[in-house]
């Protein structure tokens, strides 16, 4: 950085990725990180390059994506038009991966300048779930109706259970709308965590209703101020232990490094699913 904090910046090799197709990773790890980043993304598509891709698996503004009254700021819309806004390559628009955003509208809040293509951490989850010893007995529990409107078509080959928030007073709640978890090994698949609360009373709920053992996955674990801590424990495995195991993907690259090697948490790469999006 400059001594007034603002990035000095240089890309290296600028004359050998001429006539190249390249791909950045991006990761808006933090509102800090973003201007530098934008300004390597914003010079990348000028330098004669044959097209550019931009990999960003997390939209980290993507729950923020409506007004509920006026004066509220869509911020997803705020960084779709700054992202619309990169500058055509000698292929034309740019490229936009990424994995599982919020709200599947948010596709539209982009410009003619991009083409989002949005991929999916499910697969991985999938894959992951045929490795365990009772996969045979894996019931899946989406915890509210829009988990299920979301993900239910791509984990099509096991029962589920859809839960709900109901409100009591001043008390929210989450209640089982439709399953039996009973005897089952339940998996609760949403796109993102933040503090756990909603995750940590579907597992209550759960556990209440028989599951023998619960899971969880997310593609995004966002875990601000620490909040992956509330589900550390000793993995005895149970319902009554909390969560057997937490699958997360590696789209937030400073959760991983925080919560690596440590129960009940897994990483799922999603090294294969960008590789493959490149091709």
């Amino acid at each position: 950085n400059f001594a007034d904090g603002f990035p000095n910046l240089f890309i290296s090799n600028a004359h050998g990725i001429r006539g190249q197709h390249v791909a950045f990773l991006a990761s808006f790890s933090s509102p800090a990180v973003i201007f530098e980043q934008l300004s390597i993304i914003y010079s990348l598509p000028r330098m004669f390059i044959a097209s550019f891709t931009l990999v960003l698996p997390f939209f980290p503004t993507g729950s923020f994506e409506r007004m509920e009254e006026e004066g509220d700021v869509a911020t997803a819309f705020t960084l779709a038009r700054i992202l619309s806004n990169i500058p055509l390559s000698r292929g034309g628009p740019t490229s936009l991966v990424i994995f599982d955003i919020h709200a599947l509208q948010e596709r539209f809040y982009f410009g003619d300048s991009v083409l989002p293509y949005f991929e999916s951490g499910i697969p991985l989850l999938r894959e992951r779930l045929c490795q365990l010893p009772d996969s045979n007995n894996v019931m899946i529990a989406f915890p509210d109706d829009g988990a299920w409107k979301r993900f239910h078509k791509l984990l099509q080959c096991y029962p589920m259970v859809v839960c709900t928030k109901v409100r009591e007073g001043d008390q929210r709640f989450v209640r089982i709308k439709e399953g039996d978890p009973a005897g089952r090994h339940v998996v609760i698949v949403d796109d993102l965590v933040q503090s756990g609360g909603t995750l940590i009373e579907c597992q209550k709920a759960l556990a209440a209703h028989g599951a023998a053992k619960i899971s969880a996955y997310v593609t995004h674990g966002v875990f601000p101020k620490r909040s992956w801590e509330r589900f550390q424990h000793d993995n005895g495995g149970g319902a009554e232990h909390g969560f057997a195991y937490f699958w997360i993907t590696d789209s937030c690259p400073l959760t991983v490094n925080a919560i690596r090697d440590k129960n009940p948490f897994e990483i799922l790469s999603l090294a294969g699913p960008i590789a493959a999006a490149l091709q």
